[in-house]
């Protein structure tokens, strides 16, 4: 049965950003680096300004440590988040795995050769539909070499894909691209009914337990879907 993913959606915490504790510089500190300046102007002005990044404040969160701000697209507002991971399989749109990891842009690709090695049957056969996004070298010849056939989105601006005519030319291919978008519904589901568009845990493993449960609350209602109907 071939797996479907679409892998990536934000989770915010219910902690708001006011609650973010600042970490000032030491005013002690502030007026050595401020007097290196004075008396630096002629002799080491650069070395003098290199030292100015240490006059940032730093700010964590104070509630969850764990969370970290992200912004999910351009022009939009950075929010302390969790990164949630779904895979889906393509015949009757139920969750295979769901993990919950740092929001930090960078895990998607590999949560999801994690989640594949975890799934896939050692018979092979499997196919994985993705967006554009996993359109790499590295997560193509991953999938492979799994025995799983990476059916994602080709990302052809300004670069070459990944994959070529000879993923993109069976109807599977097609098959895959359209079912995988049913992932959303998941997450349109588990945000909604679920009440899980923002977590109400501190931690990681916290969120990632509740985001199981609705997770698992989701798949029996869509098992019931499933289910013929009675007379």
């Amino acid at each position: 049965m071939p797996e479907n993913t679409d892998l990536f959606e934000i989770i915010h915490t219910t902690r708001a950003m006011r609650r973010l504790k600042p970490d000032p510089v030491p005013d002690a500190l502030v007026r050595k680096i401020l007097d290196r300046i004075g008396a630096s102007i002629d002799a080491d002005v650069d070395a003098a300004l290199a030292a100015l990044p240490t006059l940032a404040t730093v700010a964590e969160p104070t509630t969850d440590p764990e969370a970290r701000l992200y912004r999910k697209g351009s022009g939009q507002p950075a929010k302390l988040c969790y990164g949630a991971h779904a895979l889906m399989e393509n015949r009757n749109g139920l969750l295979v795995d769901l993990r919950v990891e740092e929001a930090n842009g960078y895990g998607e690709r590999d949560t999801a050769l994690a989640m594949l090695a975890d799934a896939v049957r050692p018979s092979g056969g499997a196919t994985v539909g993705a967006d554009k996004a996993y359109d790499s070298k590295v997560f193509v010849e991953v999938s492979r070499s799994l025995g799983v056939t990476p059916h994602v989105a080709r990302n052809t601006s300004r670069r070459s894909s990944a994959i070529d005519a000879r993923t993109t030319r069976h109807a599977g291919y097609a098959v895959s691209q359209r079912v995988r978008k049913r992932v959303e519904e998941i997450f349109g589901w588990m945000k909604t009914v679920g009440n899980f568009r923002r977590t109400r845990f501190i931690g990681r493993k916290r969120t990632e337990l509740a985001a199981h449960v609705v997770a698992a609350a989701y798949n029996l209602v869509r098992m019931t879907r499933l289910l013929p109907t009675l007379a």
